[in-house]
């Protein structure tokens, strides 16, 4: 009975400390994303309220490093490298901190985003890039603290910081002009050695047109020819074996057999050996 009463009791204090009222998060997260050109930005940060007190310049000091929301630090990630104030920020996630001051803000792009609040120790070796910004005052208030992404256009856009009547605005350019321009030349230009190999591969897969795959192979190699891929080279043998040509199919199996391995490669290796012994080499 003693221990029956005991693993009951055991059982109502672990629900006990397992049991959470969930209840309403005073800074409440929040998560923005926007496609900018092709570009892919979102931003996580958490949103704290006026609540009747004086922001700038007092909860949040001047001339010293604030984590620009509230919680863990605000972050941001851009799927390609954008520039700002004309420098290179490569893509990738940051921490934005800000050093406000009455007229301006420092604004800074922290590597580390790990951070619940400002580091205890900065690092300006993780500080990826900084800019200076100028700040408007707006004709009303702000409850939330309120991060957007606004004056969009395809090369670029501005991301917003507002609270209580304070707007900063960064400006940023994505890399859209070239991404297109490289993609029409790419097409334009015609078929890549991937796309040859993939429909050889496809065509000695299903059974199909075999020469044709062996013309395709060959064009995927030969556009290859200044870094030999070891692995086009051993569907080129395969190729070659199904199209009756023993000489062409011995010919690239060794040769894939010695690029990989150069490249350590050991299940290529002992594939290539395989066949070449198939092959009577």
């Amino acid at each position: 009975m003693k221990k029956i009463l005991l693993s009951l009791f055991v059982v109502a204090l672990t629900t006990g400390v397992n049991a959470q009222v969930e209840t309403p998060q005073p800074s409440p997260a929040a998560k923005i994303e926007q496609k900018v050109g092709l570009t892919d930005v979102s931003v996580e940060y958490s949103r704290p309220g006026i609540k009747g007190r004086t922001i700038f310049g007092d909860l949040v000091p001047y001339g010293k490093m604030w984590r620009t929301g509230a919680n863990k630090n605000t972050i941001i990630t851009f799927s390609d490298d954008v520039t700002i104030d004309g420098k290179t920020l490569k893509k990738g996630s940051y921490a934005i901190f800000t050093k406000p001051s009455a007229n301006s803000w420092e604004v800074f792009f922290y590597t580390d985003t790990n951070n619940w609040g400002t580091p205890k120790e900065w690092d300006a070796k993780k500080v990826a890039l900084s800019t200076t910004v100028k700040v408007e005052k707006m004709p009303m208030s702000i409850e939330s603290f309120t991060v957007t992404i606004d004056d969009l256009s395809n090369s670029g856009a501005a991301l917003g910081i507002l609270w209580e009547n304070v707007y900063a605005g960064i400006k940023f350019t994505v890399p859209t002009d070239k991404t297109v321009s490289d993609n029409i030349t790419k097409i334009m230009s015609g078929p890549g050695a991937a796309d040859y190999y993939a429909s050889a591969s496809y065509y000695l897969e299903e059974g199909k047109d075999i020469n044709k795959a062996k013309e395709w192979i060959e064009k995927a190699v030969d556009m290859s020819k200044d870094k030999p891929r070891f692995w086009y080279l051993r569907k080129q043998s395969l190729i070659y074996a199904k199209a009756g040509d023993k000489k062409g199919a011995i010919k690239a199996a060794k040769a894939s057999l010695m690029h990989a391995e150069k490249a350590g490669n050991a299940g290529y290796v002992k594939m290539n050996k395989a066949s070449l012994k198939e092959w009577g080499a």
